[in-house]
């Protein structure tokens, strides 16, 4: 198990201290006894990130209730110390209020890279240093590998569990204190070692994709957050006729084909935009989704002074397309289709992430006139 144990550490690990970051499930429960076994003192910490009553019991959540009692009982099985801080307020205002405001700008946001930028390695990581930590291990699909010039963040080598569009906001400071040594492992491995090793959590479901919303109901939680910014507005063509009418923006995004409930269209119609200052989903054929650039903003680089060709991911579940970056556009080789604000396009250079920043807004390509 030598690359499935492989923390780069200096020697043997003795004498050295990793701190884990644990969510509960079966991934980093997987890193927490791999880290044992290299001989270094392992320190396991869980961040709470929901209020614990009302957590308990919810399933495909992570840092909550249960999943907090399931990273103490693996910590107590491989005798390491496990510690549990409460960022519940953090979390509220980085992550939980951040979605709320994205949805309501018209924008799709991204959680999980909020989540990652704050709570899960700018938090994690002060603590693991305070806690005197060689360095911070976490249960995420991507590698690190040892590049000329420092560490490089690429891509998992399983494309089903590829994390890495997630994480390009990590820093090159970040990259060089954590570890991540899942990325060279399909999931089905990591279970066949939990299991060899009799950890509880190795048939544990895996969580959901945006874990403070268990039951898939963004809308809800957004009216919740927000109930007076909540108002309906008129579905338009792309002239700005009147098709139908919505009951909010929160509702909709870019690309998205169900739920416009409107008729009389001879060809399918998709959300081409959101207007939030006029309340109105704008929608159209699929051509009319084709754009040729996007503007990013916040942009994040970790790929040195790279100069070949480039791919761009804009979506979590996308394949990577040709493309180049203009100074803060994104220009695609060939149109792409359902481009978000609000979501990130994520550069690589084959497997090796370079960086990448937030959608702000996008050009159409000439085929969508």
């Amino acid at each position: 198990m030598e690359q499935e144990a492989d923390f780069q550490l200096t020697g043997d690990g003795t004498g050295q201290r990793i701190v884990v970051a644990m969510s509960g499930g079966v991934d980093s429960s997987v890193v927490a006894a791999l880290a044992v076994r290299t001989g270094a003192e392992v320190i396991g910490v869980t961040l709470q990130l929901y209020d614990h009553g009302e957590a308990v019991g919810r399933a495909g959540a992570c840092c909550a209730g249960r999943d907090i009692r399931d990273a103490r009982a693996v910590c107590d099985r491989l005798g390491i110390a496990h510690y549990v801080f409460d960022h519940e307020s953090a979390f509220r205002a980085a992550v939980i209020d951040t979605f709320a405001d994205e949805y309501l700008a018209g924008r799709t946001p991204i959680p999980c890279v909020q989540c990652n930028t704050g709570p899960k390695f700018t938090d994690l990581l002060g603590l693991a240093r305070e806690l005197g930590a060689d360095c911070l291990a976490t249960g995420h699909y991507v590698r690190r590998v040892a590049g000329p010039t420092g560490a490089e963040l690429h891509r998992g080598a399983d494309p089903a569990r590829d994390q890495s569009y997630f994480l390009f906001t990590t820093t090159q400071e970040q990259l060089d204190y954590c570890r991540y040594p899942l990325g060279g492992l399909p999931k089905s491995r990591v279970r066949e070692i939990a299991a060899e090793l009799g950890l509880g959590v190795a048939a544990k479901p895996d969580s959901q994709d945006i874990c403070f919303v268990p039951d898939g109901d963004y809308a809800g939680l957004v009216r919740k957050l927000r109930p007076e910014a909540i108002h309906g507005g008129d579905i338009v063509d792309l002239a700005g006729a009147k098709l139908g009418e919505h009951r909010g923006l929160i509702h909709f995004t870019v690309g998205q084909r169900r739920g416009l409930e409107i008729g009389g269209s001879a060809e399918p119609l998709y959300v081409v935009r959101l207007e939030p200052a006029t309340a109105r989903v704008v929608v159209g054929p699929r051509r009319a989704l084709a754009v040729d650039a996007a503007r990013l903003e916040r942009i994040n680089w970790i790929g040195g002074d790279h100069r070949g060709p480039l791919t761009a991911k804009v979506r979590s579940m996308a394949r990577p397309v040709p493309a180049r970056l203009d100074g803060d556009m994104v220009v695609f080789d060939s149109p792409e289709y359902g481009v978000a604000p609000g979501q990130a396009a994520v550069l690589y250079a084959g497997d090796r992430v370079l960086g990448g920043g937030w959608i702000a807004a996008t050009e159409a390509a000439a085929i969508a006139a």
